[in-house]
């Protein structure tokens, strides 16, 4: 953590890695506005608790058993 008690930003290839997809995935999303991202100047990071946010946010829950 930084001193401002604020994670670190992760980069674009840190989250495909971590979400375990491409990095040109990752780009696609970004370019369509699907995740939230930081820019700094040209590079683009991500806050990590947004980014669990966004995961939760567009979790699929799976269908109750047919019985």
């Amino acid at each position: 953590m930084h001193c401002d008690g604020k994670a670190p930003l992760i980069s674009v290839e840190q989250l495909a890695d971590e979400l375990g997809v491409s990095v040109r995935y990752v780009r696609r999303i970004i370019a369509e506005r699907r995740i939230p991202h930081v820019k700094v100047g040209h590079l683009i990071r991500f806050q990590r608790d947004e980014v669990e946010r966004w995961v939760e946010a567009n979790r699929v829950n799976a269908l109750s058993g047919r019985g």
